[in-house]
């Protein structure tokens, strides 16, 4: 059996030796867990790197090369289409590596509209270089978050006033695998968005990641316990129970006066 040997520290000493004298590759960044501070065994590696217009495919080539060198690739996950313009990604996973230790790798170019810098959303990332400091940290649009954060919560007003009784209907046939996927996908969905605009608007879509850091302790607790069904009379009292919750939030918020606080974010 192959010994598992490498560490995060190892892969990403390799790739930005690599990488740094490359005069096409300009920055490279770590964010996810590295950029909240919370790495521990399980984390991956998120890596970003912004490189000149042609040289992406290159750039590709020359991370595998990198990688190859350390451990046998096992396998290369390629999303087939990503919501942002001028936005590649690779996920890697080495033979000689922990399981855990995924290699997610964003290339970007210099004029990619997102480039998932701003603090405030993808908290203080690691800079592993900068040439000439090209790569700059935008400031976040409080009012523009605002803004879409209003209509936001129109949405999800509507959507569940529409669509949140298909859960009740399904488990009035007796259908529960399809009335617990429409409770999830309805009820709880609403109520996380909900939450998370209430408690850190900033991360509002971000489903469950991060949830747990980010929602008071009592209250994750709370959606936690309604996330888990037991049997078909639990699936009803928490379908009242999680309905209930989210009324009561949006009663709770107005929608009209939303501000996007620093404190808040």
């Amino acid at each position: 059996m192959r010994k598992k040997s490498l560490n995060r520290d190892i892969v990403i000493r390799t790739l930005v030796g690599a990488l740094e004298p490359l005069d096409f590759v300009h920055a490279c960044y770590e964010g996810g867990a590295a950029a909240f501070r919370r790495i521990d065994q399980w984390s991956d590696i998120d890596m970003y790197l912004v490189v000149d217009d042609h040289k992406v495919d290159e750039t590709f080539r020359i991370v595998e090369d990198a990688l190859k060198s350390l451990s046998p690739i096992k396998q290369k996950y390629q999303p087939e289409r990503l919501p942002w313009p001028d936005v590649w990604q690779a996920f890697y996973k080495l033979e000689d590596a922990p399981e855990f230790l995924l290699i997610d790798l964003v290339i970007l170019k210099p004029t990619s509209p997102e480039m998932f810098l701003e603090p405030e959303m993808h908290g203080d990332v690691v800079f592993y270089f900068n040439k000439s400091n090209r790569v700059k940290k935008p400031q976040l649009d409080r009012d523009a978050l605002a803004t879409k954060l209003r209509k936001r919560l129109e949405r999800l007003k509507a959507r569940f006033d529409m669509f949140n009784v298909f859960v009740q209907k399904e488990i009035n046939r007796g259908n529960y695998l399809e009335a617990i996927d429409l409770y999830h996908t309805f009820t709880i969905s609403n109520l996380v968005e909900g939450l998370r605009i209430k408690h850190n608007p900033v991360h509002h879509e971000f489903r469950m990641h991060y949830i747990r850091y980010e929602l008071p302790s009592n209250t994750a607790k709370r959606l936690e316990q309604l996330c888990f069904v037991r049997n078909e009379n639990d699936l009803q009292a928490k379908y009242h129970e999680a309905t209930q919750w989210f009324l009561e939030l949006m009663s709770e918020m107005n929608l009209t006066g939303i501000e996007v606080s620093a404190k808040e974010s």
